[in-house]
């Protein structure tokens, strides 16, 4: 039955295969394939003493050949003395495993001497098979072929591969030769780097403090993914700001850099004139708005990004050509940056002053710009903003400050309407001579809307009198009260210019120690005398108005409400009143020989007591008419009686005093000329006794 099922297998063969087939023999089967394959793996870097004694029934033999010393080989090697790695004694080249380069290269890390980074090595496996594990952490492992294999073999060579960044890591300095050579012939300079920025926090810092970190930011630039490129720049400035500082070195070791890594770096070309040669790489950081802002960046762009040629635009209204240009990617920058674009473009353009106000203005508006800069930058231009619509109100006072308003009073209304308003401000910007003229062009209305304005100029305490005088006149209406706090400049400016209501109240407000009452009265004397009583001013106060700018008339209704008793007690009365009566050829009731005396002796000039002399004389009798003459200066004193023969000028009133004086007897007689000498004279011939 045996030979009818397999006449080639036995019964217990047949089971023996079938047992075979089982999940736990194919499970155990499998188990050790990996732990023979592993002991292979390892037979490679196993210490020659530790391989003996796993078999130390197996090579009994071998010591025979050493005859009576086989013994001391016996110890010397199973205990490790003498092993493989003694190349003074034993030679590792066999055909097809190490190379002689390899061997060559082994026997001289042996030797404790560090081969060149670019030495030849055939089977870089074998000889990484060949060397200690302490070999990893030293200068041995810096050999282009070695890294290579490394990198490649990553997993396989974990912790050989540990080692070596480790070494390189802590001996930077000294690895910089070997850096050089894999930059040039390395087949994996991604990984290196790669694993270098991922495993070694402080990889950049390091490389750029390095004299070589010109070398090794340009490979990291060029070799490393652009995730990476990103990542580094987002968790430090290291990186993009030697980048930015040294793009142009860097491009010129890398002349075919793709633009999109520096984009991924995140910084902004410091000059871009520097790289101009470079033009992929300008046009594509220009498009990206990837540049600082400078006068010869914005320069370059405008001129040769753009191809403008207009460069007084360029240099007079900056701001105002850029918001022109077709190509919205210069000014789309200058927006991200205004502050910057302020400080370090518009400031630095010395020439720059011929802004439109639409730039002017579209600048006021933005948020964020320092307030000293703007003001600096509007200090400097010539154009006026026609309106403060779109300004901020905290810039309203910065505008009027530096005049760049034009003078309207609406634009007054609406920056006292702002929060921003600053009372001194407006008051400075309206005492400007260039600005009274334009502004006084245009009436202001007598509106409700204007009506805190008209206040305001009424109130203007602070306004130079000149300036002041020019407001008050535009303003339409009279007010009732006078406004508190205001120089007597100015209020003797209001009461001129009759903007202030006549009143009881409002004389009796002004301060009666000045001349403004009386200058209020006379401003407004036709009223006054209109109803005189009901202002109650007295004679002291009427004799103020007596010296006022009114006319004779208004004075002569004045005289009237003045009581005369008083002429031979206030000389000074008097000798207002004298001139007024005789220049009005008035006739008052009432003045009798004193107040005539009082009227003529205390007025002035002479001829002028002569006229009234000659006016009021029949008040007096003749011997008070004497005491009169007496009192005149000469030679009027001289016409008493005797025989001397007073002489007078000759003129109307004086021939009139010499007629009347002969009519009442009080000269003998008159008479005119009597030789050359007397042409001119009136001769009058006194009484004897």
């Amino acid at each position: 039955m045996q030979n009818e099922v397999d006449s080639q297998k036995t019964y217990i063969q047949r089971r023996a295969e079938i047992e075979n087939k089982s999940e736990a023999n194919k499970s155990g089967s499998l188990r050790r394939i990996r732990e023979l394959r592993a002991t292979i793996a390892t037979l490679r870097t196993a210490q020659f003493n530790e391989l003996v004694r796993s078999s130390t029934d197996r090579v009994t033999d071998l010591f025979d050949g050493f005859g009576e010393k086989g013994e001391l080989a016996r110890f010397l090697i199973l205990e490790g003395h003498l092993d493989d790695t003694y190349y003074q004694y034993t030679s590792l080249f066999h055909s097809g495993r190490l190379s002689p380069n390899d061997n060559k290269f082994l026997i001289q890390i042996r030797a404790f001497f560090t081969p060149d980074p670019n030495f030849q090595i055939d089977n870089p496996n074998e000889v990484i098979a060949a060397m200690r594990e302490a070999d990893f952490g030293q200068s041995y492992v810096l050999n282009v072929k070695l890294v290579d294999c490394l990198l490649n073999e990553a997993t396989r060579y974990s912790d050989q591969t540990r080692k070596l960044f480790e070494f390189i890591a802590s001996q930077f300095d000294g690895c910089v030769d070997f850096l050089e050579a894999y930059y040039a012939t390395g087949r994996a300079v991604p990984k290196l780097l790669s694993r270098l920025t991922d495993e070694w926090p402080q990889f950049i810092p390091t490389a750029i403090a390095s004299k070589r970190n010109l070398s090794h930011i340009t490979q990291l630039v060029t070799n490393l993914p652009e995730s990476a490129l990103e990542t580094l720049a987002r968790d430090g400035d290291e990186l993009p700001d030697f980048v930015a500082a040294k793009l142009p070195e860097i491009l010129a070791l890398a002349p075919d850099l793709v633009p999109e890594r520096l984009a991924r770096i995140g910084f902004e070309v410091r000059d871009l004139p520097a790289i101009g040669k470079f033009t992929g790489i300008v046009r594509f950081m220009v498009k990206r708005g990837r540049f600082e802002l400078s006068i010869a960046n914005v320069e370059h762009i405008y001129r040769e990004v753009m191809g403008e040629t207009n460069l007084v635009a360029f240099r007079e209204r900056n701001y105002t050509t850029l918001r022109s240009l077709t190509d919205r990617t210069l000014i789309t920058r200058v927006e991200r940056d205004l502050d910057i674009y302020l400080s370090d473009v518009l400031l630095e353009l010395h020439d720059n002053s011929k802004e439109d106000a639409a730039a002017i203005a579209d600048l006021l508006g933005r948020e964020g710009i320092d307030e000293d800069n703007l003001r600096e930058f509007l200090g400097r231009q010539t154009a006026l903003l026609p309106a403060l619509e779109g300004i901020p109100e905290k810039l309203h006072a910065t505008v009027f400050e530096q005049q760049r308003i034009a003078p309207t009073w609406d634009n007054c209304i609406a920056f006292m309407e702002g929060s921003g308003f600053a009372a001194e401000i407006l008051v400075a910007y309206l005492d400007r001579k260039n600005v009274r003229a334009v502004i006084l062009e245009h009436g202001l209305h007598n509106v409700r809307e204007t009506l805190r304005l008209r206040e305001f100029l009424v109130t203007a305490n602070a306004l130079s009198d000149e300036s002041y005088r020019e407001y008050v006149r535009a303003v339409p209406n009279t007010f009732k009260n006078f406004p508190k706090s205001l120089d007597s400049s100015k209020l003797n400016i209001l009461i001129e210019e009759r903007k202030i209501a006549f009143s009881r109240e409002t004389v009796e407000s002004l301060n009666v120690n000045t001349d403004l009452p009386v200058l209020f009265v006379a401003e407004n004397i036709e009223d006054y005398l209109t109803d005189p009583g009901i202002f109650g001013l007295d004679d002291d106060f009427r004799e103020g108005l007596l010296q006022a700018d009114i006319t004779d008339d208004d004075k002569r209704a004045i005289i009237d409400l003045i009581d005369l008793s008083t002429l031979t007690e206030m000389p000074k009365r008097a000798a207002l009143i004298g001139p007024i009566l005789d220049r009005t050829n008035a006739r008052i009731s009432g003045i009798d020989a004193a107040k005539a005396r009082s009227l003529i002796l205390n007025s002035r000039p002479v001829e002028t007591q002569i006229s009234l002399f000659n006016k009021f004389h029949s008040t007096m009798t003749v011997d008070e008419a004497r005491e009169v003459l007496v009192a005149l200066p000469d030679p009027f004193s001289e016409i008493t009686t005797g025989y001397h023969t007073p002489r007078l000028p000759k003129s109307d009133e004086n021939r009139a005093l010499a007629q009347w004086l002969e009519a009442r007897g009080v000269i003998s007689s008159w008479g005119e000329g009597g030789g050359w000498l007397l042409a001119d004279k009136i001769r009058v011939n006194l009484k004897r006794r």
